[in-house]
């Protein structure tokens, strides 16, 4: 067995998986740290490294960070950038991809745990052949397996598309450009624990087929990890987790006996500031029952000690109060079919939509859900405002449509700094961004650069399927002609036992006490994205399918909704969007548009005020605000790259005479011949009898020979 410079044996397990090689390996890379693995899969090779604080920190959540670090030169690049060449802060596309690998691995600890872990997946080769994203899963989990932590794992990830109708995994960049589906799937041996898709329209029961297929297919994976894990033989970690104690738990329990129930079933705004309320009343009594048993037989010295006490305890009361709170709603629901807020399990909150009431931007949009309000604003731009993408992945790539969320704390009440958007404000701008792009038209038939921008206004849960449907209003408001309007909706799931309670339009309170929560989005043919996270320890598919099948009936009323606010995209865009026309050219004649340094171009900007983008395709793109000046812009475009027409008649200068004849300028660089014979009727002696140098003239194209050359007429052509 080979060693490394340390004495440790190396150690490595392999597998064939999905036509490939699949190997993990422990100590030849990351001696220090808790522990570490590298994975090979193809080219591919990411080091997933996984480190324990040493003792539990005084925080009232799971500090767990992950990671995913895109490294350029694993794809065999430098930065596109002209000043940093160096990776810099995550790329939104590295920031999605690190709460992808997350979200199944969080769920997987105990509640409780409160020792800090870091994961780090680093990608150190990358294979151009697939997406290394899914190898960065495995690589995450498999570290954590050696860690010696109580984490439930392993887990193991997989994304997969349709090819000719056919589901299969790491497929090639024209694959996933033709398939209509993007579906990723994380579970562990026992259930499928986060789901996330990006589609075309499709129908539910092709989601529920990739799932089974997806899970079925991470199974080798697993039992590679446990493989691994067995070999390594880890020392268990010692470790506390911070509960609330049987005795709290039954104090709050007993405290709030006979004040929830029924008692909390009110609309959200009234209900929440009665738990508030309650809240405040509960901490409240627990300090003066301290002073109450204190009141005679114990010294000053003592009271103020246990007073302090229960200051650092209150956070376990909180959490105790916190859970019972939990526990009746999901008592509610299972036993009576009642919800928080009074609602049956199928219920919407009401809705209320407007569009068009900011009045100088392009769109605008106001979408309310209950106490959750989303506004959207939409903006137009040339085709030349569209994102550069550089990542590890991605050369000069550009995203055309970008949706961006913002969400400030006085949405739920609470005082906060303002800031630049975390990972989950990037993650729900992106859902939301996900689920428009399948029905936005082509940049062939609408040329423009699109930002789509929800604020968040009020949140009481499904902020992102609120900026789905603010952002739908607020496209269709602009006159961006989207092929279907898209609707989003928030569901969740209890499980009593095995079997499984449905809920439509989630909130907060729900949420919380939930074991999952989904989002689906769709028109009414089918499903754009979906997102779906598991807060127990996986769920069978079956259940996953129920839980999509009923998701349909509510989309389908929230789309209702929408459509009787604004059933098509404007006829128009706004007046104080630019305006775009577009020109297809021959890519050989992009040279001829923009001139020597640029000269024709500018000129024609100078002179007429357009904005001219030419894309390498040969797609030209006219902006401006003057309908007149764009027109000027648009003929001049034209007229530099017309190819020359037999039976045309063309208005052209006289550019030079001999004596057999004139040649005459038809079109930019492009020159005919007019024989003497053909200028007029009558016989000439010579050109000058009737024409003049830089004479306009009209002239018909009566051949090209097969040398290029041009031969004119102005015979029976009318000199307007």
């Amino acid at each position: 067995m080979i060693k490394n410079p340390n004495g440790k044996d190396i150690i490595s397990v392999k597998t064939e998986w999905l036509g490939r090689e699949l190997s993990l390996e422990v100590n030849r890379v990351g001696f220090r740290s808790t522990a570490s693995v590298l994975v090979r899969y193809g080219d591919t090779v990411v080091l997933g490294t996984a480190q324990v604080g040493s003792r539990p920190v005084s925080l009232d959540y799971f500090p767990l960070s992950v990671d995913y670090e895109e490294k350029f030169y694993a794809a065999g690049k430098i930065s596109g950038s002209r000043f940093i060449k160096r990776e810099g802060r995550p790329s939104d596309e590295a920031v999605l991809i690190g709460r992808l690998i997350d979200r199944p691995i969080r769920p997987l600890f105990p509640d409780g745990y409160r020792q800090e872990v870091q994961v780090v997946t680093t990608v150190l080769s990358m294979d151009p052949d697939f997406r290394p994203d899914m190898v960065g899963m495995i690589a995450a989990s498999a570290a954590l397996m050696l860690t010696g932590t109580p984490f439930s794992g392993p887990v193991a990830g997989v994304r997969i598309g349709q090819v000719g109708g056919e589901f299969k995994a790491f497929l090639s960049k024209e694959e996933r450009a033709a398939s209509a589906l993007d579906l990723v799937v994380a579970g562990t041996e026992s259930g499928v624990i986060m789901v996330e898709a990006g589609a075309s329209e499709v129908t539910e029961e092709t989601i529920i087929k990739g799932l089974e297929w997806a899970f079925a297919n991470i199974q080798p994976v697993i039992k590679l990890q446990q493989e691994l894990a067995k070999k390594v033989a880890a020392p268990a970690q010692e470790y506390e987790l911070v509960l609330p104690n049987a005795e709290i738990q039954e104090l709050a329990d007993k405290w709030l006996a006979g004040k929830m129930g029924k008692n909390l079933q009110k609309a959200y705004p009234e209900r929440n500031a009665m738990v508030q309320e309650l809240r405040r009343e509960f901490h409240e009594d627990m300090t003066k029952q301290i002073e109450k048993e204190s009141a005679e037989d114990m010294d000053e010295a003592t009271f103020l000690e246990l007073k302090a006490k229960y200051a650092l305890v209150r956070e376990q009361y909180d959490e105790a109060f916190t859970e019972a709170l939990h526990g009746d709603v999901r008592r509610g629901i299972i036993e009576d079919q009642t919800r928080p807020d009074g609602r049956k399990l199928d219920e919407i909150r009401e809705l209320s939509s407007e569009v068009g009431f900011l009045p100088r931007v392009h769109g605008s949009s106001l979408f309310t859900r209950g106490v959750t309000q989303a506004m959207n604003i939409v903006t137009l731009a040339p085709l030349s405002f569209a994102q550069i993408v550089d990542t590890m992945e991605v050369t000069d790539g550009e995203r055309r449509y970008m949706h961006h969320y913002n969400a400030p704390k006085y949405t739920v009440g609470e005082v906060g700094r303002l800031g630049s958007p975390g990972r989950r404000e990037i993650g729900h701008g992106y859902l939301a961004e996900r689920a428009l792009t399948a029905v936005l038209p082509a940049a062939e038939d609408f040329p423009y650069a699109i930002r789509s921008v929800t604020e968040i206004m009020s949140q009481n849960g499904s902020t992102s399927m609120a900026a789905t449907c603010s952002s739908c209003l607020a496209l269709m408001d602009a006159g961006v002609p989207i092929k279907a309007p898209v609707a989003g909706i928030a569901m969740g799931l209890m499980m009593d036992g095995d079997k499984p309670y449905v809920l439509s339009d989630i909130a907060d309170a729900e949420d919380f006490a939930g074991d999952m929560d989904f989002k689906v989005t769709g028109t009414s043919k089918g499903i754009t994205a979906l997102q779906m996270d598991m807060k127990v320890e996986g769920l069978p598919v079956a259940v996953l399918a129920e839980a999509i099948t009923k998701s349909k009936a509510g989309r389908m009323h929230i789309l209702e909704h929408m459509i009787s606010i604004i059933s098509e995209p404007r006829a128009t865009i706004s007046d104080y969007a630019p305006r775009i026309e577009k020109v297809k050219i021959n890519p050989e004649k992009i040279g001829t548009v923009i001139g020597k340094g640029g000269e024709t171009i500018n000129k024609i900007t100078a002179e007429t005020g357009a904005q001219i983008d030419i894309a390498e395709d040969g797609l030209v793109t006219i902006a401006g605000v003057d309908p007149v000046a764009i027109q000027k812009a648009v003929d001049w475009v034209k007229g530099l790259v017309e190819e020359p027409e037999i039976g045309k008649i063309y208005k052209g200068a006289v550019v030079g005479i001999k004596e057999f004849g004139a040649f005459v300028n038809i079109l930019p660089g492009i020159d005919g011949m007019l024989h003497i014979s053909r200028i007029s009727d009558k016989r000439l002696d010579k050109v000058e009898d009737a024409l003049k140098l830089g004479q306009e003239v009209y002239v018909l194209l009566e051949a090209i020979d097969d040398r290029g050359r041009l031969s004119l007429t102005m015979k029976n052509v009318p000199q307007q």
